[in-house]
């Protein structure tokens, strides 16, 4: 099993990086082709939430994303640093009228991974949220 470890800070423009990491590293995994699109587009949106929850929450800490290959499956974590119960009080809070409509766009993200990934789980506790991905691979030697 081997695992790529991308952290980066989060700023909008290093979503574009970790997209193109995901696919080569998807690619050499022995992803599917066809698929190799949903991988970039699933990655963007996964990282765009998370710069988005750390923006909005004033973090200074890195968004982390795993890729690993396995034998059977390729997989992505991407992980944020915004504990559960902040999501919770950003959309309850009064003063966050503003707040609620970036909820939405967390939220059309959420589902736009839904409709890319058939394997996708979403989890947050106290240290903070993950998406995890995963693609089958059809693992043939590359030439």
């Amino acid at each position: 099993m081997a695992t790529v470890e991308l952290r980066f800070s989060a700023l909008p423009e290093h979503v574009r990086t970790a997209r193109l990491v995901a696919a080569a590293v998807a690619r050499r995994a022995g992803v599917d082709d066809a698929v190799l699109d949903e991988v970039r587009l699933a990655v963007g949106e996964a990282c765009s939430r998370a710069v988005g929850l750390h923006t909005g929450h004033d973090l200074g800490t890195p968004v982390r994303v795993a890729l690993t290959e396995d034998e059977k499956v390729f997989r992505i974590e991407v992980g944020d640093d915004v504990p559960q119960a902040a999501r919770g009080a950003a959309r309850t809070s009064p003063e966050g009228a503003d707040g609620a409509e970036g909820d939405d766009e967390v939220d059309m993200g959420l589902a736009v991974i839904s409709g890319l990934v058939d394997d996708v789980e979403v989890t947050a506790d106290e240290r903070g949220g993950l998406i995890r991905m995963s693609w089958p691979t059809n693992p043939e030697p590359l030439v």
